[in-house]
């Protein structure tokens, strides 16, 4: 009898069965049941956020119309090469954002973190997790979710004090990967020992969440009511790391990608450690290693890497200070810079059906504030070839002011084929920006 399993949902079993000890990309061949030239590479989203947005003057289109037309403004002229394949949308507001100092804790949920009658705070599911719930099941990763922690000395760079920009189905913060060398282990680094080790490492594990789960029922009937709630939160924390044992035991044998280039150091700052993410989100997309990302970006190294001394807070209250307005300008320009890095390579590679990655992906850019500390009409900027039914190439002002963000989301989630009808505090999507 033969040892291929002929699994026609995952190419797990094939690798499983077959004792493969290489890693590989994710192959039309694996496709069971689908000629090569019937397969379709899978759809791919990518939420880029950074934090204080930008400079009002000089960042923000003043017209709608197609940008060969009515050309580019100083801080997005870099982008100048994709012109006719990203689409900037104003208008766009977060309705569930009401404190310029919360950061981008709501930036992907619409969620009105302190608003909640009875809660200290409350967030909810983030736009990225319902596409992994959806886009993220035959990966090793649902998602990837990567931040960055400031360097020592380097504070408050818009984000606020969450760990990343994703948040759970419970509403909790998803740590992210900080440091590129992080992520290059998460991705390339190969499990150690046997399957039979492997197995009673994981059995371990779950073995200590019985124990806390026991243990903590046990004391549960002795709390006050805020407790319980902080109990229940912190058993909603628990499952998320039982669903990930889950995870790493189905795909124990399962080799990782093998890595296209050598560890890189450590403590990498500013442009230097965005472009190294971005390299490695590609792999991670080629792999089909996740298909949803997040990266909530550096600012302040960003800022001292283009050499800029002053904290980015103070420069986004620029005002009518010259010095403060032009590093804002210049940080506008390399932001920019670094985004048509991105797109340049989603372009150059290759997807498994011989496509470009970049006409598979949807490539959601954008902050948490426009300019200082507005919380209206927020920056977004989408590109990527995964929503063919949007429209490219424009700066698109919607007519109604304070259109809900969370449609624009949902816009986007839907593009991606996410069978998704509401998100947040939407009203619909947008019509309006697709053709």
């Amino acid at each position: 009898m033969s040892q291929f399993k002929t699994n026609p949902i995952t190419r797990r079993s094939f690798l499983r069965a077959s004792g493969a000890c290489l890693a590989l990309p994710f192959l039309e061949s694996f496709s069971f049941g689908k000629t090569a030239s019937s397969y379709v590479a899978p759809k791919r989203m990518i939420f880029l956020g950074g934090g204080f947005g930008f400079t009002e003057d000089t960042f923000y289109p003043k017209q709608a119309g197609r940008f060969a037309d009515i050309g580019l403004t100083e801080g997005l002229m870099p982008l100048k090469r994709h012109q006719d394949d990203f689409t900037m949308i104003s208008n766009l507001t977060n309705l569930g954002a009401t404190n310029p100092h919360g950061g981008s804790s709501s930036y992907l949920t619409g969620a009105n973190v302190s608003g909640t009658p009875g809660k200290r705070f409350f967030n909810s599911i983030s736009c990225d997790q319902v596409a992994a719930q959806h886009l993220g099941e035959d990966t090793r990763f649902s998602s990837l979710v990567l931040s960055a922690k400031e360097k020592s000395g380097l504070q408050n760079s818009g984000h606020g004090n969450g760990l990343s920009l994703s948040w759970n189905d419970s509403g909790n913060p998803l740590p992210g990967i900080n440091q590129p060398i992080d992520l290059y282990h998460t991705i390339f680094e190969q499990q150690t020992g046997t399957r039979a080790e492997l197995d009673n490492r994981l059995k371990k594990k779950e073995s200590i969440l019985d124990i806390v789960r026991v243990n903590a029922s046990a004391m549960k009937r002795n709390l006050s009511t805020n407790d319980r709630e902080k109990l229940d939160e912190y058993f909603q924390g628990v499952r998320q790391v039982e669903l990930g044992l889950e995870r790493q035991a189905k795909w124990a044998n399962i080799p990782k990608p093998n890595a296209p280039f050598a560890e890189p150091i450590d403590q990498l700052i500013g442009e230097e450690e965005i472009k190294l993410m971005y390299d490695m989100i590609i792999v991670a997309l080629q792999t089909d290693s996740t298909r949803v990302v997040t990266y909530r970006q550096p600012v302040c190294s960003l800022l001292v890497g283009i050499g800029v001394a002053l904290q980015a807070h103070s420069l986004s209250h620029y005002g009518f200070s010259e010095p403060r307005k032009n590093a804002s300008r210049e940080r506008d320009k390399k932001c920019s810079e670094l985004f048509a890095h991105f797109l340049d390579r989603l372009k150059e590679a290759k997807d498994s059906d011989g496509s470009r990655l970049y006409d598979n992906c949807i490539v959601s850019y954008g902050t948490n504030l426009r300019t200082g500390h507005q919380l209206k009409n927020l920056p977004a900027i989408v590109a990527g070839g995964g929503a063919k039914n949007l429209r490219k190439g424009e700066h698109i002002i919607l007519s109604e002011k304070d259109t809900p963000l969370a449609n624009y989301w949902l816009t986007l989630l839907q593009q991606a084929d996410v069978p998704a009808k509401q998100f947040s505090h939407s009203t619909g999507n947008l019509p309006e920006i697709l053709s």
